[in-house]
């Protein structure tokens, strides 16, 4: 047939069970067990295979089930729980903060909507849910992969392939977006020679809605339309014009549905033109390019999730001239200085970054963890010169996971039960988790996940072996993989090389040791490789080669194709947490928090968030936080060490059961784990920090407005200071026995009025075992300053004395001038 068209016919739902259409198009059903087990009920089989999308499962489903169900105490239940929802978004209606605007190229919200590729995409959904669940005023925008992610098969070698598979709008939790008068909204981004035109689907979050932009338009040439089609298209041009979507585009789609955030949040670098067409924007209202800059960083912030330059976006500069050539014009500057907003110098030349983008246009940035601002404070303190390390206007937000997400329904209940309703409302708040309440009961439900996971790793084998052609033998070992009652081991995250996947197989002898020892210890793990990574790809076909080299297939698994789903199941069935990153090349990592929610215990180098929630009664560290000299001796010194944590810690405390039926030690641990990772490791208090920020930004910008015209007259005098000097007073080495350090300083050159108010002269001291000290001098003539410094404890010093000038909003330092 010649197809010339699509039509989707919509069911038509009985009347008692019409509520289902409502709760199907928010994913707050996806948080909520009784609204999620209403459509599972409806199908058990079609909702496993459509991966618990409702709206296809509504579309799919025997209308006759639907009549059945609505005479009976189904409806009731339905009613219900849309009463439910209806509360949730009424108890939501009066919004906090200001608007924020939160941009990212992933979000994984749910397994039935596959536009994420990893721990990116589900931090950005956690982090939309629980602005829902707070009330945030927040608005989402990213782009709808009209093909999605992949989905991963594995041959029997360990061979990655990648399947992608057309996503259907019309069959989503999405709607259409169109303005007032019903017509679908669009928006235009400039591209070479051409207008590319972007519309966007609503996907309604909680309380929160998003924005999902594509090209996938009859108004654009079918190149164009692909832009939108796979998330992280390969390529450069690629990227850049699904960049230029989300981050030009973005800001365009929200101003054509009348919105106007006073802040702008980026998950990554990905959106960070969206920081040109704020300038553009702001440009065009009158204020000169300087103002405007200040304006749009005042209110703008940047999450950065790399922790090696390796994996930040740049594009050649011909590129970015090709895509965005004229562009200056409309900032009114020239283009050295357009190109200075993103520059980035490499050893083969000079290319756009899109991280530095961000910085220059943002002015709070973050890291994901306590150990990953500081990495990249490191990184990225060229963008300050003459900065210390410590002063690198990056700080950290710790990631968190939401909570009402990952943690299973029966446990969920059962803490509710356990942890009383204070628990419910204030999941965030440490006191609420009354940990010493779980025992048998607890144990039970524990064993009953595992027993899911088992089955559920013998159904995804025998299927994976059956898909390949294996024969009856392997088909029947499959139905019989894995041991409920042994100790099993988690590992699932994207397959890269510093993941560190097959380090278990550093000392193989030790391992069969371990493995073949009196007490079952088995391993389940899954992962991802990105398409283009090989590296990773490799990395994952050598951990099947080792298991079936060593023999090992009946303690070790490997899954195909994981998704938030498989996720969910690992992190709930689980015994230990396995985590073994490359320190400190782990951002944060979010599975471990996810895992120990539901009561296994974490065995994870200590990188990322372990670093900071670690305590030693919360679970196991390997290693400790050194610096190798190579790779090679990392990995075997982070080798050793798990395998001595194995055999004399977790293995024994494991199997160390009483009458009870599971070890007294081992429950204390899991308890602290819970109370120590379940409040603070939670998207509900992330948000809360961000939220923070948002508010901060907010004022900063009111303050900006305020202050236009002082802000003109700084930037005017900003080059003079690179003119200034400072004369250094000060008596050298020297030995303090309870006396003070006596410095002087004098000033040299003339510092225009503009600078003034925000010119300081400090000391600067470092304790040589840890410890930063700075002390501005007063000023006791025109032009000379003194301080005496007493230090804070005693120990070896180093000092200098500096210029500092401080931003005139933020009122941090970012100029300096060392004496």
């Amino acid at each position: 047939m010649n197809v010339l068209g699509r039509i989707t016919a919509m069911p038509d739902l009985p009347e008692p069970l019409e509520g289902l259409k409502e709760i199907a198009y928010n994913l707050w059903w996806s948080w909520n067990p009784e609204a999620a087990e209403l459509f599972q009920e409806l199908d058990p089989a079609l909702w496993k295979r459509f991966r618990g999308n409702p709206v296809k499962l509504l579309l799919e489903l025997d209308p006759a089930r639907l009549e059945a169900l609505s005479a009976s105490g189904y409806a009731a239940r339905v009613q219900a729980t849309r009463e439910a929802l209806r509360a949730y978004l009424e108890a939501r209606r009066t919004k906090r903060g200001p608007l924020v605007a939160y941009f990212s190229a992933e979000y994984g919200f749910h397994s039935s909507l596959p536009i994420y590729a990893g721990g990116l995409g589900v931090l950005a959904g956690d982090h939309v849910k629980a602005a829902s669940d707070l009330g945030l005023n927040l608005v989402g925008v990213g782009l709808f992969y009209h093909e999605g992610y992949f989905h991963q098969r594995l041959s029997p070698e360990g061979e990655q392939v990648e399947v992608y598979e057309p996503l259907r709008p019309e069959e989503l939790p999405l709607v259409p977006v169109q303005d007032a008068e019903g017509r679908p909204v669009r928006v235009a981004v400039e591209f070479p020679g051409r207008l590319v035109h972007v519309g966007g689907y609503r996907v309604q979050v909680g309380a929160v809605p998003v924005y999902l932009l594509t090209t996938d338009l009859p108004e654009n040439a079918p190149e164009d339309r692909q832009i939108t089609a796979r998330l992280y298209a390969a390529g450069l041009e690629a990227r850049i014009q699904q960049e230029l979507v989300l981050g030009l585009g973005g800001v365009r789609f929200l101003r054509a549905l009348g919105l106007a955030p006073a802040f702008f949040h980026m998950n990554e670098g990905h959106s960070a033109f969206l920081g040109l067409e704020r300038l553009r924007e702001l440009v065009a209202e009158g204020y000169p390019f300087r103002e405007a800059l200040e304006l749009a960083r005042a209110s703008a912030l940047f999450t950065t999730h790399t922790p090696v330059p390796a994996g930040h976006d740049v594009f050649p500069l011909d590129l970015v001239d090709r895509y965005l050539g004229g562009f200056w014009e409309k900032l009114g500057v020239d283009r050295d200085t357009f190109l200075g907003l993103g520059l980035e110098e490499k050893p083969w030349g000079p290319v756009f970054s899109m991280s530095n983008l961000a910085l220059r246009t943002a002015a709070q940035a973050n890291g994901v963890s306590r150990l990953h601002g500081e990495v990249s404070r490191n990184m990225f303190r060229h963008l300050w010169p003459g900065l210390l390390a410590e002063e690198v206007p990056i700080g950290h937000v710790t990631n968190g996971v939401h909570t009402w997400t990952f943690l299973h329904p029966r446990l969920r209940r059962h803490y509710a039960e356990v942890f009383g309703p204070e628990w419910v409302e204030r999941p965030e708040d440490p006191e609420t988790w009354r940990v010493e309440g779980l025992g048998e009961a607890f144990w039970r439900i524990r064993q009953d996940l595992k027993l899911f996971l088992v089955r559920e790793v013998r159904q995804r084998l025998y299927e994976q072996r059956r898909r390949n052609g294996e024969g009856p033998a392997r088909l029947r070992e499959a139905e019989k993989a894995l041991d409920p009652e042994a100790l099993t081991i988690g590992f699932a995250r994207r397959f890269a090389t510093y993941k560190r996947a097959v380090l278990l197989f550093k000392d193989p002898e030790r391992l069969l040791r371990i493995l073949k020892g009196p007490y079952p210890v088995q391993f389940v793990f899954a992962g991802k490789a990105h398409p283009k990574d090989e590296a990773g790809k490799a990395y994952l076909k050598e951990l099947v080669s080792k298991i079936r080299e060593y023999g090992l297939e009946d303690r070790m698994v490997v899954l195909e194709d994981y998704d938030m789903y498989l996720a969910r199941v690992l992190t709930h069935g689980s015994d230990v947490w396995l985590n073994t990153p490359r320190r400190p090349m782990e951002a944060s990592g979010t599975s471990g928090m996810k895992a120990a929610l539901n009561g296994a215990l974490n065995l994870s180098v200590l990188d990322g968030w372990w670093a900071e929630a670690y305590n030693g009664k919360n679970g196991f560290a390997i290693g400790d936080e050194r610096v190798y000299e190579s790779e090679e001796a990392q990995d075997v010194a982070d080798a050793q060490a798990l395998y001595d944590l194995l055999e004399s810690e977790v293995i024994p405390l494991f199997y160390a059961k009483g009458l009870e039926g599971y070890s007294s030690g081992w429950m204390s641990m899991v308890h602290e784990s819970l109370r120590t990772v379940g409040p603070y490791f939670s998207a509900g208090r992330m948000v809360r920090d961000y939220l923070a920020l948002y508010e901060r930004g907010a004022l900063w910008e009111k303050e900006a407005r305020a202050r236009l015209e002082a802000l003109k007259a700084f930037a005017e005098a900003l080059p003079a200071f690179h003119a200034l000097g400072v004369r250094p007073e000060v008596p050298g080495d020297l030995t303090l026995n309870g006396g003070r350090l006596e410095v002087g300083a004098v000033l040299e050159g003339e510092v225009p009025e503009g600078l003034r108010p925000h010119l300081r002269v400090q000391l600067v001291v470092r304790r040589l075992g840890g410890g930063l000290e700075v002390v501005d001098l007063e000023e006791v003539a025109p032009g000379r300053y003194r301080t005496a410094f007493l230090p804070t404890r005693p120990g070896s010093y180093t000092y200098g004395l500096r210029l500092a000038l401080l931003h005139p909003v933020t009122g941090r330092v970012e100029w300096v001038r060392w004496a």
